[in-house]
């Protein structure tokens, strides 16, 4: 018997939640990567089934009505579920052949990930990595990337995380800029300096503050969002700026500020779904990702040793 259920279509219901989230037909389709036109189709489709107005338009955008709203809770569901589904089938794949998606920030995956990926491809040249370089935190129970790598603790249960490095930050410059405004001996003696700040000066300098650096908003001279952009900045010599020592050690023409005032303490955590962390693939690339940052941090520990 052909009831509405067993004829419930769920490209439509994707169709539904894509223009829900996007606000209009034209974002969906983008995330979607269908047409507008074939978009909008699967909604009046599902309207027409449903018997409901889903949409209202306000100007460009689309808003939901009251029906639509109490779908969503309905739709959101399905799509957990349907996401659960796809966990739970790739982590009991066996195949080694295969793409594994690893995100990480726009530094560590400059600076930290290309040699050991470069390993990987030797051992393992049937895997295709897709490497994602964004300071946005990914979702993993939705399928945004398949392994992480992070400077926060992950608090969802369904991830399981490995602690691979307890890293340090430091102020750096390069050895031009500090001859220029003379090598501070003391804190006291960064008043002189320029600073770059990641993200906005006010909150910049409030951060450095809080860590027994005090410096005032306007020694900031240069701002940026991107810590490529910002480290850039830094090694043009506009201005002393933070940085992972593990990053500053693989930049030459840097020197460090007060060598003995550590900044930030940079944890580096390992994560991936615990569904996928079952699969060969995905297994293999994390293994190799945490043998590689575990001997880099030991490295880094006994370098420091040396006399």
């Amino acid at each position: 018997m052909n009831t509405p259920a067993a004829a419930f279509d769920w490209n439509q219901a994707r169709a539904f939640l894509a223009t829900a989230q996007a606000g209009s037909l034209s974002a969906a389709a983008r995330l979607l990567g269908q047409t507008q036109p074939t978009l909008g189709r699967q909604i009046a489709a599902l309207e027409a089934q449903l018997g409901v107005q889903l949409f209202d338009r306000v100007g460009r955008a689309l808003v939901l009505t009251q029906a639509g709203r109490d779908l969503m809770v309905h739709v959101r569901t399905m799509e957990e579920a349907a996401t659960r589904f796809s966990l739970a089938a790739s982590g009991r794949a066996e195949a080694i052949a295969g793409e594994v998606s690893i995100t990480a920030s726009d530094t560590v995956a400059t600076y930290t990930l290309p040699p050991i990926l470069a390993r990987l491809a030797r051992t393992a040249p049937e895997i295709r990595i897709n490497l994602i370089a964004s300071n946005d935190l990914a979702d993993l129970s939705r399928r945004e990337a398949d392994i992480a790598i992070r400077h926060v603790r992950p608090t969802q249960g369904d991830l399981t995380a490995r602690l691979m490095a307890e890293g340090t930050a430091r102020l750096y410059a390069t050895p031009g800029y500090l001859d220029r405004i003379g090598r501070p001996q003391a804190i006291e003696d960064l008043v002189r300096a320029s600073f770059i700040s990641m993200g906005p000066a006010d909150e910049f300098a409030r951060q450095l503050g809080l860590r027994g650096i005090p410096i005032e908003a306007a020694q900031v001279t240069h701002q940026t969002e991107s810590s490529l952009a910002y480290w850039a900045l830094v090694r043009e010599g506009l201005g002393v700026g933070v940085m992972s020592d593990d990053v500053a050690t693989r930049t030459p023409g840097i020197e460090a500020i007060l060598p003995d005032l550590v900044v930030v303490q940079v944890p580096l955590w390992l994560v991936t779904h615990r569904e996928l962390h079952s699969s060969r693939r995905i297994r293999l690339v994390f293994d190799t990702l945490a043998e590689a940052l575990s001997s880099a941090q030991a490295n880094w520990i006994r370098s420091q040793r040396l006399p």
